[in-house]
């Protein structure tokens, strides 16, 4: 059976990605931040890791999504196996697709811990010399790092394979979840999973999804689909 990513309304089991594609203020004090601060993140003479929230337990997303405790802490222990073996790799951007595509990889996840109900992460952009030695772009890799360098900041979201039923106002993750990668992607609807150079920074990152919720009506959902739509076409011209 040939599985779609589910939109954030939906239940029933489909690939399961954390992206969200609604409104983004740059003028609000807090987007403004995060892009003062992500530049000058880069030092070309240095590996570009980064530490990430993963994502959170038994908290809701910006999808409408709960991912319980249980479940959640099965599949980062499966994942551990992963970057053990060195093959946890994940994209630039979600793919309509369960697998992995080497063509389109750019970094690897390192280390996974806990800190509460949240899965924290450090990850490694996988750059090429060319981009170390001249700044030149030929990979995904390379492509979020120059995105890095020219102020965007990057937000990291789950990409997973499973059922969800709902629960209350809220779609829960079913038992049958597996857990694939974490994506780079433009806006994550995990609350604060952004990318930062500085472990103790985890709580600049922190979000109140209250303060977003005007932007969240169901007159939105055309215009959030088409933000999906358009970031995976830019994603892909870029990479030609």
């Amino acid at each position: 059976m040939s599985l779609r990513i589910l939109n954030p309304t939906e239940t029933g089991k489909g690939i399961l990605v954390e992206y969200d594609a609604g409104y983004i203020s740059p003028t609000e004090e807090h987007n403004a931040t995060l892009i003062r601060e992500s530049k000058g993140m880069l030092d070309h003479s240095k590996p570009f890791e980064f530490y990430a929230v993963l994502q959170k337990y038994n908290t809701p997303n910006r999808n409408g999504r709960i991912y319980p405790e249980r479940i959640l802490k099965r599949e980062a222990e499966n994942y551990k196996k992963m970057i053990e073996k060195g093959v946890a790799l994940s994209e630039l951007n979600h793919p309509e697709s369960s697998l992995i595509d080497l063509d389109r990889v750019s970094h690897a996840i390192t280390e996974i811990w806990w800190e509460g109900p949240v899965l924290m992460g450090k990850l490694k952009l996988l750059t090429s010399p060319g981009f170390h030695e001249r700044g030149i772009v030929s990979t995904k890799g390379d492509m979020a790092a120059n995105y890095l360098r020219q102020g965007v900041t990057l937000g990291i979201s789950s990409r997973g394979v499973g059922s969800l039923k709902k629960v209350g106002e809220q779609n829960e993750v079913q038992d049958d979840f597996e857990l694939i990668c974490f994506d780079l992607v433009s806006s994550p609807s995990t609350p604060g999973a952004y990318l930062f150079s500085n472990p103790n920074d985890r709580d600049k990152y922190e979000e109140n999804l209250e303060e977003e919720k005007k932007y969240k009506s169901p007159e939105n959902s055309e215009f959030q689909a088409k933000g999906v739509d358009l970031m995976r076409k830019l994603t892909d011209y870029l990479g030609k």
